[in-house]
């Protein structure tokens, strides 16, 4: 569900910066940042997925229409669960960000879609905060991130609601990057800054561009319908803190899950870890404690079934010297170009081959071996 705050900018003509919280977001932050002038909008279940991503879309949208928005400085912002979304926005529709934050948290999740490509994040800096208790567990999933290309400022630290709002104040996206890099499975988030894949080809294969996917675990995952949980609650067990809507499992909300298969689970962090090791489905007992009473429910370990294992891949430049963009795919068969009037007029080279040009600013659609034509 997405929340537009009752706290917003004054209005004016000025188009102002907008920020977009995921996960339960402290008054003081919508609070501080409405002081400045910005408009927000949260998004309070905020877990990684295109259910989400469309919801982030939508708020964005929203806030246009409520006031005009500056989109050099859209902003993200997440903390505890929601740090997974916050990974996973900026992989999914990099084009929207200026700059994300993220506080505490981990990227297990967002790593687990299988979906997070590190190409698709280069251009967008993370300040990811975490307190220095949590600084071994979250490492390794920094690194994974950061040698695919995700752009990450790593503290090992509280962050105050002024610290991150001036981090954020200090970043702005330029709408025509002159170097721009996407990789996409999905037709559907298949826009990259001014370039749109407009149609894939599988067969269109190009070893120049490898996969920039940031390689998820087996996806484990108890067969007990999907729940939300917080890293940073304390145990004993995992606390059960959110359910979908219309959810039909044996789960409640604080419901505590205290062992899997006969395996004790301290906490969170332990159960992540826990279901990390599996890797191959099974039925088993799930002990789980809800107020004074203890439970014991029939499960199962099941393996995560991946989507978008083909994807395509797109890495443009504008070369000021030579008047011209280039183009070098993978699995791409056409695209669109929204070309901004001061590159033009500008030749268009494709994988290695003229593919026309651009006479004026505006769209233009190319197909692989073809000229480039103005979009109907």
């Amino acid at each position: 569900m997405t929340t537009l705050v009752a706290v917003t900018a004054a209005a004016g003509a000025e188009p102002a910066p907008l920020v977009v919280l995921l996960g339960p977001a402290p008054e003081a932050f919508a609070a501080a940042a409405a002081a400045r002038g910005w408009e927000i909008a949260t998004i309070p279940e905020a877990l990684p997925g295109d259910v989400a991503m469309r919801q982030i879309e939508a708020a964005v949208s929203e806030a246009a229409k409520r006031h005009a928005i500056d989109s050099t400085r859209v902003y993200l912002a997440g903390r505890g669960v929601a740090t997974a979304a916050v990974f996973y926005a900026v992989s999914r529709r990099p084009d929207l960000w200026a700059a994300a934050v993220a506080a505490g948290g981990g990227a297990e999740a967002a790593i687990d879609t299988n979906r997070l490509f590190g190409a698709n994040a280069q251009l967008v800096p993370i300040l990811w905060a975490v307190p220095e208790a949590e600084r071994a567990h979250v490492e390794p999933y920094r690194a994974k991130l950061a040698a695919k290309g995700f752009d990450i400022d790593f503290r090992s630290s509280q962050m105050s609601v002024a610290e991150a709002l001036d981090w954020l104040a200090g970043h702005k996206a330029d709408p025509y990057p002159a170097k721009i890099d996407c990789e996409t499975g999905s037709a559907a988030f298949a826009r990259c800054y001014w370039l749109q894949i407009a149609k894939f080809d599988a067969a269109a294969r190009n070893d120049v561009l490898p996969p920039s996917r940031i390689a998820p675990g087996a996806g484990a995952y108890l067969g007990l319908g999907g729940f939300g949980y917080s890293l940073d609650a304390a145990g004993p067990g995992v606390v059960v803190s959110f359910l979908p809507p219309q959810y039909a499992g044996p789960l409640k909300l604080d419901d505590r899950i205290l062992s899997v298969g006969g395996t004790h689970i301290e906490d969170a962090r332990d159960y992540v870890a826990f279901m990390a090791g599996q890797r191959e489905e099974r039925a088993l007992g799930v002990v789980v404690e809800r107020g004074k009473e203890r439970l014991r429910l029939e499960s199962r370990i099941a393996l995560g079934k991946r989507e978008e294992t083909l994807t395509a891949r797109v890495r443009a430049e504008y070369m000021v010297d030579a008047h011209q963009l280039l183009l070098i795919t993978r699995g791409v068969a056409a695209v669109r170009l929204d070309v901004p009037a001061y590159w033009t007029p500008g030749s268009i080279n494709w994988n290695g081959n003229e593919a026309g040009s651009a006479e004026s600013g505006g769209c233009w659609s190319v197909t692989l071996g073809g000229a480039a034509t103005r979009c109907q």
